[in-house]
């Protein structure tokens, strides 16, 4: 593994950017969630996704100099059209606004639309939290789940994020999912290393249970908990497809391809001011104090440590510094 800063993976992954057609507030925006991802180790979401980013900033399937445009149709009620651009910057447009009407009112929702893919749901989700509010999102990709019992691709893995502060700027709790038993970019994973996945997590194209990547890819995923997960993918798909006027997964290209149409994508956060009620405090205390009882049983996302410098792919590594015309 190459040893590498968060700073500098930032700066290569902005400088990455900025050389193929971003604007730099994009860039920046794009980077700093990069480098997170990197940090927290989730390297599907980091550096994995570097080249497609860049590739498709040349084609045009994402427009990196674009200006976000937020509208509120209601109180507190906000929406981004990210204009066929980054889900990052337009998130952050986004934010601030949406933050004042949930204070305001108690709730408020969040709507980002025509975007591109965010990666990384729990990245947003986590800086509601961090801003002292509970933060749920979900978002909709390129269609790869059938419903259970059937073959035909519907929805996409369709990832449903939830972040709670613990009063102090951090979190209490926090989870970031895939409505399928693992995330696509596992699989795809899998098959660069020219490894087998485990039964159970994906289905061949005539619907057969499948150890094998490449027919996983040519199949589908199963959902977790079978009936259950589906639902909750549907309920991520209608969120954020008909919250944000983003399409169904249905409509999505492979997220990767470095040309094709934009991939429209939304993604759909719901704001809530935990300090509406006296009791909820004390009780994420209370219900964190349960689950630590066991030894090793912690919540979700609490006590996580960021990496800095940061272990990472050394190929992954090599192709940012060539993306961003630097040496190694």
């Amino acid at each position: 593994m190459a040893s590498v800063t968060q700073e500098d993976i930032e700066q290569t992954v902005q400088a990455a950017l900025l050389r193929h057609g971003a604007g730099a507030f994009a860039a920046a925006e794009v980077a700093r969630a990069v480098a997170r991802a990197e940090a927290s180790g989730n390297r599907i979401c980091g550096l994995y996704y570097l080249e497609s980013y860049c590739l498709q900033l040349a084609s045009g399937r994402v427009k990196g100099d674009v200006t976000p445009v937020v509208s509120t149709p209601r109180l507190a009620t906000v929406h981004v059209d990210a204009q066929m651009g980054f889900a990052q910057p337009a998130f952050a447009y986004g934010l601030a606004p949406a933050l004042d009407a949930a204070r305001q009112f108690g709730m408020a929702s969040l709507a980002v639309g025509h975007a591109h893919t965010c990666t990384s749901l729990g990245y947003f989700t986590e800086q509601i939290a961090q801003a002292g509010l509970i933060g749920i999102g979900f978002t909709n990709a390129s269609p790869i789940v059938a419903p259970p019992g059937g073959k035909a691709r519907v929805i996409g893995t369709n990832p449903i994020a939830f972040s709670v502060p613990d009063g102090e700027g951090g979190l209490a709790l926090q989870f970031d999912q895939s409505t399928t038993t693992v995330a696509l970019g596992k699989i795809t994973m899998a098959k660069a290393a020219g490894q087998q996945i485990p039964e159970g997590w994906a289905l061949d194209v005539d619907g057969h249970p499948t150890t094998d990547p490449e027919a996983a890819l040519g199949g589908t995923l199963v959902s977790m908990g079978g009936y259950k997960g589906w639902g909750f993918g549907l309920m991520a798909e209608l969120l954020a497809a008909g919250m944000t006027g983003g399409v169904l997964s249905r409509d999505v290209k492979p997220l990767k391809a470095p040309d094709g149409p934009p991939h429209d994508l939304g993604q759909y956060y719901i704001l809530i001011d935990p300090s509406t009620s006296d009791a909820f405090a004390e009780r994420v205390t209370a219900l964190a104090a349960l689950v630590a009882a066991d030894d090793g049983a912690r919540m979700p996302g609490q006590n996580r440590m960021l990496a800095d410098p940061v272990d990472v792919d050394p190929a992954a590594w090599r192709q940012a510094l060539d993306l961003a015309g630097r040496s190694a």
